[in-house]
């Protein structure tokens, strides 16, 4: 990102490994905060609060797969076999969500 200046001045570097533009919901830190039921819920003490619908919980679930999915490219990746195969129960159950 670049700064209006007389001389362009960098002023933020963007890590598009995770993140995307678009939907918040879709984005790898939003997930990891959700991640579990701890200390991590109080990023969305300043963040703000997604919203609850029926439509967020499905986009959601949509978002899940895709992360699982770059999960499993990265366990592959390193050799993580066991990681590898622990993650199809986990996306099934994504899909499942979909269609219930």
């Amino acid at each position: 990102m670049l700064a209006t200046a007389p001389v362009p001045t960098i002023c933020g570097v963007l890590d598009m490994d995770r993140t995307w533009w678009g939907d918040p919901e879709a984005d790898w830190t939003v997930r990891m905060a959700r991640a579990k039921r701890d200390a991590r819920l109080a990023f969305f003490d300043s963040y703000g609060r997604p919203e609850e619908s029926e439509a967020s919980r499905w986009r959601r679930h949509v978002y899940e797969v895709r992360h699982l999915g770059a999960l499993r490219l990265g366990r592959h990746r390193l050799g993580n076999d066991s990681g590898f195969r622990d993650s199809y129960p986990l996306v099934a159950e994504e899909l499942s969500a979909l269609t219930s």
